[in-house]
């Protein structure tokens, strides 16, 4: 054979795989597809390819894999016991953008089903690679190792400690002041996921002088962004006085309260539940947004919307009344009990909660 001959045949064996990474990765977008390629094996034809010679085809093989683990449990369990995820892991640190993408893709596909899924993530070392891939330049990066890190934490408070630990939160905070939206978004949700879970780790999380960042972004015009904001702002606050008082002085309110005839019903859901979540622990904290027009602004708000949206503003008014009289007064005289009634049937318990308040 010639050598040009040769150089075809490692040409074709090139293009075959190129073609064969980019048909699974394809096929796996499909859900109708899942099943068959489950038991055609298609996990270990893939592995091998993450280590192939063609970074296309590394990367392809990588996304495929994201997309086959992120269906299901089983396919995300297939990826752990088939050793993958330290092989990615280890790649994280001297592959190319596109490829960090699709590894952190993977990370996050098995990460998000489960905590004992999400805990082998962190055991194959995965922590300590996303919060370097935070420190990257390329936005999308950093945004795919976020995303990631914002699916282990949310699981349970040990695993949102491991992310704390890894150092996570001060590279979160830096990507919640990038320009990119949906780099902020995703900071602003990983902030949430991580604050949720307990006192101690909403404190670190302001510790770091998240909400000074989080609260100008309740004035943002981007919907998604405020929804994480206004979710963030809400687990941080339902843990303690303290942490509720320190949110009311970045000064989020009236802004929290406008958000409620929001055109957006996940933006007006979460200001809600800020507003809930800070009027319950004190009567001072109560008076104070009953002043700024709070209970008004939830009574509107119940009127104007359907469903479980309005609960957040239900129980907000039945924290009110249940302080003292003088905060039950006040919302009788906003007529809160008659709106209370049209909604009864929808949410009785509650409902008569909020009656028995007033």
């Amino acid at each position: 054979m010639t050598a040009r001959q040769i150089t075809q045949v490692f040409d074709q064996y090139q293009k075959a795989r190129t073609q064969f990474v980019q048909t699974i990765a394809e096929l796996a977008s499909r859900p109708q597809n899942i099943e068959l390629l489950q038991d055609a094996d298609v996990m270990s034809l893939l592995r091998p390819l993450l280590l192939d010679v063609v970074p296309n085809v590394q990367q392809t093989a990588a996304v495929a894999l994201g997309r086959l683990a992120n269906h299901n449990d089983d396919l995300a369990e297939a990826v752990v016991k088939g050793d993958i995820l330290p092989q990615l892991v280890h790649s994280l640190a001297n592959q190319n953008k596109f490829y960090k993408k699709a590894a952190t893709f993977v990370l996050r596909a098995v990460a998000r089903h489960s905590p004992l899924l999400a805990q082998k993530v962190v055991d194959c070392g995965a922590l300590d690679a996303l919060v370097a891939c935070l420190e990257e330049f390329d936005p999308g990066v950093k945004e795919a190792a976020a995303w990631a890190l914002g699916y282990i934490a949310r699981h349970n408070e040990e695993l949102s400690q491991a992310v704390v630990d890894a150092g996570a939160i001060p590279l979160v905070l830096l990507c919640l002041q990038e320009p990119e939206l949906s780099l902020k978004r995703i900071a602003a949700s990983v902030l949430s996921d991580i604050s949720k879970h307990s006192p101690d780790l909403a404190q670190t999380v302001v510790d770091v002088g998240a909400i000074g960042h989080l609260a100008p972004l309740v004035l943002s015009p981007d919907t998604k962004l405020k929804r994480q904001v206004f979710s963030a702002l809400s687990q941080i606050s339902k843990h303690s006085v303290d942490l509720a008082e320190r949110v009311v002085e970045a000064e989020v309110f009236p802004a929290a309260l406008t958000s409620l005839k929001d055109t957006d019903e996940y933006v007006q859901k979460n200001a809600a539940t800020l507003v809930r979540e800070i009027v319950k622990h004190t009567p001072e904290l109560a008076q104070l947004i009953v002043n700024a027009g709070g209970v008004a602004a939830i009574v509107d708000f119940i009127g104007e919307t359907k469903g479980n949206v309005r609960l957040p503003g239900i129980m907000m008014l039945g924290y009110v009344a249940a302080h003292s009289e003088v905060l039950a007064m006040a919302t009788i005289v906003s007529k809160v009990c008659s709106g209370i009634l049209i909604v009864t049937h929808e949410n009785r318990d509650i409902c008569i909660g909020v009656l028995t308040s007033c």
